[in-house]
């Protein structure tokens, strides 16, 4: 039987490094918005000239390189929008080399399932850690197929990544797609063009440190005003001096807008991005900027006033509250939500639904929350669960990388820490453990809910189950307690006497009987450390 793998400690996630507000251009004119078109038109014309650049140089890109395209870029705009632009080419491309390594181990992932599942006979049973057989000779065929075909595939992106060569689609590819499926989008094609060309501007800026309110190419006053650096080529339709344009419309940061506020008076760099919701006709102003690296909190220190374990599921947190000590307090809680929708309505979900989370955590005094450190990059591939699509959509909807990036900035808002475990066996193990337990009439425990407390005795560094295995009777003292949660240094049955008057009581008297316990008088005691008048005893021999 093979044996448990090595479980991860746990570990305090760190916090957020950066910051991110947003707010809408309201009030706009005509005119504004035909000068946001025109800038965003001709800056994205030159982001996509750069990274087509980008992506021809492959792997020989280098220092020369950027400088080379930098300067070709700075004659048609300035120094600062061609800094801008160059970088986000290099973060575009360097995701897609992510996402292109990403691909290629799912494909071997594939790859060896089919291989081991084809190596078998047919009908052969499968493990817990292995699939069986396939069931006919017409399904092996069929995934013989695809076995070549993956092989064909992962040969092309192996060939592609040695190379250097991405495929990168500026607007996203399911946008792209989207224009072949209209009428299943609910799009009409003018609407189609208008959001394609919308995600293709380029209509942002880098902070800089010592400049004037933290940025020279956009730049937003205390007061709200909004004033645009105008690239060389559009600099007739300047409005102010120094080739700027400024906007009627004003901004007003509801969210943090005391700490935005500190940063530009201090002159300190913010980023700016201007972006157009085509479905709303609103145009909307994102300010970043970077905080400085702060030291994790110790584990110690996280799980000092208990934690909240949350299982995290496809429809709803289920969450429990321990204390230090690892004993469940109170009832379960969960925290439902719905993942079906538009990207912003599965985005707002899990928003609200980590707020109401974090608020009950505020009010139950805990410092941490334990949540499984989930990656299901390796569990959601066609070859390892066959036939249970249903499966496979389930574990793709689960949000794991925006869960962990949102529930890491919300709590650092509040104080708490965030504590990843291992997921291993949580789920089955909180079922064998504590879903019985727990169970009482008014209760109704669930598998998940039994499986928060698992995640929240693993944060805290207890095990997962209840008790040990009782020790023999005859080495009760040397094996020491037989409970998880007693301390080490906790006394055993044998405690401290509880406070009251002093007693001295002789067990038997002269004549074998039992005799009652009495107070001891206050006089001074005997030679041999018996009292005068205890019992019935008068020589200090007989006690």
């Amino acid at each position: 039987m093979g044996g448990v793998r090595a479980l991860v400690a746990p570990f305090v996630v760190p916090g957020p490094s950066g910051v991110a507000v947003r707010d809408r251009l309201k009030h706009l004119t005509a005119q504004d918005e035909r000068v946001l078109r025109a800038i965003g038109e001709h800056q994205g014309a030159l982001a996509s000239r750069d990274l087509k650049v980008r992506c021809t140089q492959g792997l020989e890109h280098g220092a020369d390189t950027w400088a080379a395209r930098k300067r070709g870029l700075t004659k048609v705009s300035s120094s600062r929008i061609a800094g801008a632009i160059t970088k986000g080419t290099h973060d575009q491309w360097a995701l897609a080399r992510r996402c292109q390594a990403a691909h290629i181990r799912s494909l071997e992932a594939g790859i060896r399932t089919l291989r081991h599942r084809l190596s078998l006979p047919l009908g052969a049973k499968g493990t817990k850690r292995a699939a069986g057989g396939y069931r006919s000779k017409g399904e092996w065929f069929r995934k013989s197929r695809r076995l070549a075909d993956l092989e064909t595939r992962h040969t092309a992106a192996v060939t592609d990544w040695r190379a250097g060569r991405v495929r990168v689609v500026r607007g996203g590819k399911h946008l792209l797609n989207t224009r072949h499926h209209l009428a299943a989008a609910g799009l009409t094609e003018e609407q189609w063009r208008g959001r394609w060309e919308a995600e293709r501007w380029f209509l942002a800026a880098d902070g800089e440190s010592g400049k004037r309110f933290g940025n020279e190419t956009i730049r937003v006053t205390p007061t709200g005003q909004v004033s645009i650096k105008l690239p060389a080529p559009l600099a007739h339709l300047a409005n102010a001096s120094h080739g700027r344009y400024t906007l009627t419309g004003t901004v007003a940061f509801a969210h943090r807008g005391v700490e935005w506020a500190d940063r530009i008076e201090g002159n300190r760099a913010v980023g700016y991005h201007i972006h157009l919701d085509t479905a709303r006709g609103r145009w909307y102003l994102t300010a970043s900027w970077q905080r400085p690296l702060v030291q994790t909190i110790p584990w110690d220190t996280a799980r000092a006033g208990g934690v909240i374990g949350v299982d995290t599921n496809a429809d709803h947190f289920a969450a429990y509250r321990l204390d230090a000590h690892g004993n469940p307090v109170g009832e379960p809680h969960r925290f439902a939500y719905d993942l079906s929708g538009t990207s912003h309505h599965r985005d707002a979900q899990i928003r609200h639904t980590l707020t109401r989370l974090l608020h009950w955590a505020h009010q139950t005094g805990v410092t941490g929350i334990g949540i499984e450190d989930l990656d299901f990059s390796t569990e959601k591939t066609r070859e390892k669960h066959g036939r249970r699509k249903g499966l496979r959509q389930l574990i793709s909807g689960i949000p794991t990388g925006k869960l962990k990036a949102r529930l890491v900035s919300m709590a650092a808002e509040q104080g708490l820490a965030i504590i990843a475990v291992d997921p291993a066996h949580t789920s089955m193990w909180g079922g064998q453990h504590w879903q019985k337990p727990l169970t009482t009439p008014r209760r109704k425990m669930s598998r998940h809910d039994a499986a928060g407390i698992a995640i929240g005795r693993r944060a805290l560094g207890h095990p997962i189950r209840r008790r040990t295995a009782p020790p023999p009777h005859d080495r009760r003292d040397r094996v020491r307690h037989r409970t998880a949660q007693t301390a080490p240094g906790a006394r055993e049955r044998e405690g401290t006497r509880p406070n009251g008057p002093k007693t001295h009581s002789c067990v038997l008297a002269r004549n074998g009987a039992v005799e009652p316990s009495c107070p001891q008088p206050e006089t001074s005691p005997g030679t041999d450390g018996c009292r005068p008048g205890c019992c019935a005893i008068t020589t200090p021999s007989d006690c």
